[in-house]
């Protein structure tokens, strides 16, 4: 080889070796190339494996819609109804002799004052009754003043011994006498007058008129029962018949909201009597509510009324997500790994906000509102927070 060196043989052999030196260097590193391009692709393909599992059952997962209750305060509400009626209810009638009515100037609905005229009897007999005791008076004063005068005149006489004592005495009785009879007569013009005054009929106190049964020309007396009904200062009450348990949990003093029927009025009002006695038939009480005056307020009609016993902090859910089976009442719950649960629960007040849970919950889960029905406990699922009302 020494031999060629510097020939042109010896020059083409050493670029023929450099030749083959980089066609092995390129082999080699291709072959490197694909066995690292191969470990790649199994890891990636087994990775998507996993996570294409992991995806599958993600996706076969329901959604359902949750929410996180809270602590609200909840109102404990009793809900009755019964009748309307006046709280104060004045009958009025004929307190004198009676006699024909004239005139009668009030209508039920009218509110009138206390000693208001409602009806007028005919007083054409007591009028002049009351005149013939007024001359009577007059009559009786002139004969008191005639005996006193002759009195007078008679203790003028005995000093000079013209008049004795015993006639003295029987000048003084005569005067006395004639003094008491005016006494008389006037005792009997004013109890004529208050007679002529009890034929007018007038309110006992200031009100609202709510029945009139008399007309003009009708004879009354005092016998002739009730001729208005008046409700006092138009206060007007409802009387609510409540199962013997709510009776227990209302006292005088409880807030009300009463609703006559047939209108959407919200009247308020506050219990006033609760009776003391219980009807042994229908085991209900009587509890009398005061409202104020309102047009609506029909005494004889019927109303609801809603009365707040109290309140309490307690989870409020919607109806949807309280269910109930042989076991008594349940809601179901996700937990921390997307699972249902079945929880017990106890059921509280039931308001129209939704139904409060007295216990079996501290209002921290994630309850399912919607679509418990088609779920079981150990069901995994993909929790939707429902988004607030407000």
């Amino acid at each position: 080889m020494d031999s060629l060196a510097g020939t042109q043989t010896y020059y083409e052999e050493a670029d023929s070796r450099r030749k083959r030196k980089r066609l092995i260097i390129a082999v080699v590193l291709i072959a490197l190339v694909l066995v690292a391009a191969w470990a790649a692709f199994s890891a990636f393909k087994g990775g998507d494996a996993a996570a294409g599992a992991d995806g599958a059952a993600a996706a076969g997962a329901p959604s359902v819609t949750v929410m996180v209750p809270g602590r609200v305060s909840v109102e404990a509400v009793i809900s009755a109804n019964g009748t309307i009626a006046a709280r104060r209810e004045m009958p009025v009638g004929v307190a004198g002799e009676g006699g024909q009515v004239v005139r009668v100037l009030v209508e039920p609905g009218q509110w009138v004052g206390a000693g208001q005229t409602l009806a007028i009897i005919d007083r054409s007999v007591q009028t002049q009754q009351a005149a013939g005791l007024a001359a009577s008076i007059r009559v009786a004063q002139a004969d008191a003043n005639l005996a006193q005068a002759e009195l007078e005149r008679a203790e003028a006489l005995v000093g000079r011994g013209f008049i004795s004592k015993a006639d003295m005495d029987r000048r003084r009785a005569t005067r006395d006498a004639a003094n008491a009879r005016v006494s008389v007569a006037q005792a009997q013009y004013r109890e004529a007058q208050a007679r002529t005054g009890r034929l007018s009929i007038v309110a006992p106190a200031a009100g609202l008129v709510l029945t009139r049964n008399v007309e003009p020309g009708q004879i009354v007396s005092s016998g002739s029962g009730v001729l208005f009904r008046m409700a006092r200062g138009g206060e007007m009450e409802m009387m609510a018949q409540m199962a013997e348990a709510d009776l227990q949990r209302v006292s005088v003093g409880t807030r009300a909201t009463v609703t006559p029927v047939g209108t959407a009025l919200q009247i308020a009002g506050q219990v006033w009597q609760v009776s003391p006695v219980i009807n042994a038939e229908t085991r209900q009480g009587m509890v009398r509510i005061a409202v104020p005056y309102s047009s609506a307020m029909r005494p004889g009609g019927f109303a609801d009324a809603r009365l707040v016993s109290g309140s309490s902090e307690a989870p409020l859910l919607p109806e949807s997500a309280v269910q109930s089976g042989v076991d008594g009442n349940f809601v179901l719950v996700v937990d921390n790994k997307d699972v249902i649960q079945r929880r017990p629960i106890k059921v509280g007040e039931v308001t129209d906000s939704g139904v409060s849970i007295a216990s079996g919950l501290t209002g921290q889960e994630r309850v399912v509102v919607l679509a418990g029905a088609f779920l079981n406990p150990g069901d995994k699922v993909k929790p939707v927070m429902q988004k607030s009302s407000q």
